[in-house]
């Protein structure tokens, strides 16, 4: 990504500004704000109850493949006296079945609540969202999308004070220990391969078309391949569980530790996630037998529970096969909606 900072310049944005001393919002100096913006982040989840931490090159790898957002103008920056307070940004996507949807990510440093800054944020960003669907063709329904962890009653209560409404539930779920698994076969025909660098594009392919069908999801793009194949966190394939028939991926599970977010919450968690089974193989136990092949990759890294996110709606029923195999939900989350003006 280009050096951002000749464009990083204070602005005034259409909303009106808390009148707090000192506070100005200006667009990004990248990758010279990525440390702040990551620790406001950490922060800002720490204090709504999400136990889930990203690491600066985690943030850097996102925000330099940057999809359908212009980070010259789509991403805002809040300072007090030339410190970060806050930050959000917005890109759209345009779903399989027509609908136009804007994203709007907010984050604010915990010391800073309750001040309005939120708020304006939240709102420059609606604005701006607006200003870019005003110039694209209507296909379909147009929406503003936020998230929130049920636990964040700040964040709830500005969605709902801002005319959102949730519309898609979800569950962060945890399996205690990754021992006393059941014996789960894999299908017959399928194998499980060693990824290879060439195998890359074929597995992004496949995560992508399996989730056609799924609620919200939509065509990914060049630069969100690039995140998926240069992900700091997520990117160790010895830990991936990948499941073949001839030279077609049937399904997968892409399962991460993150340790530095382990070693700041006091815990051996590994993630056994990124789950995907193509149309063709599903309703035959194959997603329970690659998370069952994804325990003992864990446990030989000193892992001692495993945790996922879940589409508490989802139409293949995860939710269920996740139960089954010990998943069990600890907190919940909705995506939150309202058209686009």
């Amino acid at each position: 990504m280009p050096d951002l900072a000749a464009t990083a310049e204070p602005y005034q944005p259409a909303v009106d500004l808390p009148p707090i001393p000192g506070l100005l919002f200006r667009h990004l100096r990248a990758p010279a704000d990525y440390r702040a913006m990551n620790s406001v982040a950490n922060a800002s989840r720490a204090h709504e109850g999400m136990a889930y931490f990203t690491t600066e090159a985690d943030l850097a790898n996102t925000y330099d493949h940057l999809s359908n957002c212009d980070p010259s103008r789509d991403v805002v920056l809040a300072e007090i006296a030339d410190r970060l307070v806050g930050y959000g940004r917005t890109s759209w996507s345009r779903e399989h079945g027509g609908d136009l949807v804007f994203e709007a990510i907010c984050y604010v440093d915990p010391e800073c609540l309750r001040q309005g800054i939120g708020r304006a944020l939240l709102m420059t960003l609606e604005r701006r969202a607006s200003e870019i669907g005003n110039t694209m063709p209507i296909e379909g329904a147009r929406f503003l999308q936020a998230e929130s962890s049920d636990s964040s009653a700040g964040r709830v209560a500005l969605l709902l004070a801002s005319g959102y409404s949730p519309i898609r539930h979800g569950f962060l779920m945890v399996r205690p220990t990754l021992e006393d698994q059941d014996d789960a076969p894999l299908p017959a025909g399928l194998q499980i391969r060693e990824v290879r660098p060439e195998h890359m594009r074929v597995i992004w392919e496949a995560d992508q078309e399996a989730f056609r069908d799924h609620w919200g999801s939509g065509q990914g793009t060049e630069e969100d391949y690039l995140e998926f194949l240069n992900d700091p966190t997520q990117g160790d394939t010895s830990l991936w569980r990948i499941a073949w028939d001839g030279q077609e991926v049937a399904g997968q599970v892409r399962s991460f530790i993150n340790e530095e977010e382990n070693r700041r919450f006091g815990r051996t968690r590994g993630w056994v996630e990124n789950i995907s089974v193509g149309r063709r193989w599903r309703h035959r136990g194959l997603a329970r037998a690659l998370m069952a092949a994804s325990f003992p990759l864990l446990r030989a890294r000193g892992m001692t529970e495993g945790a996922l996110s879940v589409d508490a709606q989802n139409p293949t029923g995860a939710l269920a096969v996740y139960e089954s195999v010990g998943f069990l939900p600890v907190s919940s989350e909705a995506v939150y909606r309202k058209p686009l003006p």
